[in-house]
């Protein structure tokens, strides 16, 4: 069944100003990526009912993915702290099959990781065929954290010859030939970037510090980290720039406003799973005999009065139409500011 036709276009089309064009510089300077940008055709006051759509959609493929399990999505999500990756990750996969989806968060690396590649512990955390597995955060720390702080290099015990200062460029074709090889053995690569402003972080952090109920996200090395922030941005707009490929591209989520940035990451995962196009595995022609034989025995047991297959009945009835599609038409294309 191929997607529907009133769904996926919209979806496409906000995805399509997301991603980042493979081999294009990128500055985050708030001109080409801007933090608090929304689409004109989206609201927030539509915000709930666009997601919930979004998550059905998710759910639908989801579930086909699993069944065909032929192919596997990665879902890398980066971004500042405060940025929105959990909130995205509760929301944006509220509504799929949580035996179908694992989140793995990567932290500072162990001894035992340090000890092998720096991809090791990425690679073992794939998701299987059939499924989504969830980075919050990912091999893209090493490029970021990394680069920022490369004293932390010392602690991977490299060869003399890997510390020089073309590390990192090794690194990012390390990373795209990693990816490809991937996307050619069926694992959708999905590389999602939360673009959190400067300001929108010290008022999330303050509300961290202000609400008692949300005391226990703070941490201060958060605001360490802050004090490099220009330093982060232009780790990310180098990566950005050098891991953005055909196989694997980058999309940069604007994420000052978090209702727009839940859409925009549901978009972006569900047009993944509309690309791969995976579908329910056609029946032996012998199961489905003994299928249809099952049923009308089942048919046959029903008691007086009762419906012979009230499943059936419920399936011929027209679905309630969905009121996301509400101040989605007459709108201008999504482009960022």
């Amino acid at each position: 069944m191929k997607p529907k036709p009133a769904r996926s276009p919209r979806i496409a089309e906000l995805v399509d100003t997301l991603r980042v064009k493979p081999g294009s510089k990128v500055k985050l300077d708030g001109k080409d990526y801007d933090p608090g940008y929304t689409a004109d055709f989206l609201h927030p006051e539509d915000g709930k009912e666009v997601l919930a759509d979004g998550v059905e959609l998710l759910a639908e493929y989801q579930e086909k993915l699993a069944a065909q399990c032929t192919y596997g999505v990665v879902v890398a999500l980066q971004a500042m702290d405060a940025g929105g990756k959990d909130g995205t990750i509760r929301h944006v996969m509220s509504g799929v099959n949580p035996q179908g989806v694992h989140v793995t968060s990567f932290k500072v690396p162990s001894a035992e990781e340090q000890r092998h590649d720096y991809l090791w512990r990425y690679q073992k955390a794939l998701p299987e065929r059939g499924e989504i597995g969830i980075f919050n955060r990912s091999h893209y720390e090493e490029v970021l954290v990394l680069r920022v702080h490369p004293q932390l290099l010392e602690a991977e015990n490299l060869p003399d010859v890997d510390r020089g200062k073309d590390v990192w460029e090794q690194r990012y074709r390390d990373i795209n030939a990693w990816e490809r090889y991937l996307c050619d053995n069926g694992f959708k690569m999905v590389k999602i970037f939360l673009n959190l402003s400067k300001e929108e972080q010290r008022e999330r952090f303050l509300s961290r510090i202000d609400v008692e109920a949300k005391n226990w996200k703070f941490s201060p090395a958060d605001i360490k980290e802050r004090a490099f922030w220009d330093d982060y941005q232009k780790a990310f707009a180098e990566m950005l720039s050098a891991t953005s490929t055909e196989w694997a591209p980058w999309y940069v989520v604007p994420a000052d406003n978090k209702w727009f940035a839940r859409i925009c990451a549901s978009a972006v995962i569900a047009q993944t799973l509309i690309d791969i196009d995976p579908r329910f595995p056609d029946v032996d022609p012998a199961v489905l005999a003994d299928l249809n034989k099952v049923h009308a025995e089942l048919v046959a047991e029903a008691p007086p009065g009762v419906a012979g297959d009230p499943v059936a009945e419920q399936l011929k009835k027209p679905k309630q139409k969905s009121k996301s599609g509400k101040g989605a038409k007459g709108g201008n294309s999504a482009k960022r500011k």
